[in-house]
């Protein structure tokens, strides 16, 4: 198992005690959850560091940070209406 760094053993372990307390269903709602959080959280990193950027090219950048160049190179094509 990993450790987390930036969490003591104790709250760690409260922490782990919780999630397994959980329903499966109660999981999966905090991991869309957690998940929408970072998104969110890595969409306001990308518009503070480019905010010249408006928000179709906020989106392609976090999809090109997230899920490679090529892939986000293909969006901007097929938005522009260029085919591949």
């Amino acid at each position: 198992m990993h450790k987390a760094i930036d969490t003591s053993t104790e709250a760690e372990e409260v922490q782990l005690a919780l999630m397994r307390a959980m329903s499966g269903r109660d999981r999966i709602r905090q991991a869309c959850v957690l998940s929408s959080h970072l998104r969110q959280m890595a969409f306001d990193a990308i518009r503070k560091r480019f905010p010249e950027m408006d928000e179709s090219e906020n989106k392609l950048a976090f999809i090109e940070l997230t899920y490679g160049k090529s892939l986000s190179d293909a969006i901007r094509s097929q938005a522009a209406g260029v085919s591949n």
